[in-house]
């Protein structure tokens, strides 16, 4: 199994820096993406990195990550709260998953504090701004690496 890492990206997150910064803070997606390949090289894994609206799109890409992929960094933004349907592709997937939100969820609405996504992680981070993704890369590199 190559040593790739799936980095799945929930709704809206591709408008980060211009949606609620306030929340979110200024950098975009591209700015996370930037980290994450600048990790990656470092840590020695390569990744995968996708962003998506489409509920089914990103259980597609969970599901053909099963077997390919050392691990999966996931940020089903507001999917997190909703979709059992994530759930079930993600107990399917038989490698690592770390659950990464920019924003503290038990801080945010009630509604967003309970995960089905967390039902399925081995970790979460939450809290930290696009750092988290920084912790999430660094941590899945590590178990690829056994």
């Amino acid at each position: 199994m190559a040593d790739s890492i799936l980095i799945i990206n929930g709704p809206n997150l591709d408008m980060l820096g211009t949606r609620q910064p306030e929340v979110y803070g200024h950098d975009t997606l591209d700015d996370v993406e930037a980290l994450c390949r600048r990790v990656a090289e470092k840590e020695g894994v390569t990744i995968d990195f996708r962003q998506s609206d489409s509920e089914a799109e990103i259980m597609k890409w969970i599901k053909q990550g099963r077997g390919t992929s050392a691990g999966l960094l996931i940020n089903p933004a507001g999917f997190t709260s909703t979709s059992i349907a994530i759930l079930d592709s993600l107990l399917i997937y038989d490698r690592p998953i770390i659950e990464v939100h920019i924003s503290p969820l038990f801080k945010r609405d009630e509604f967003r504090h309970w995960s089905y996504v967390s039902k399925a992680a081995s970790a979460k981070i939450e809290g930290f701004g696009i750092r988290g993704y920084e912790f999430a890369l660094r941590k899945l590199a590590e178990w690829a690496r056994g």
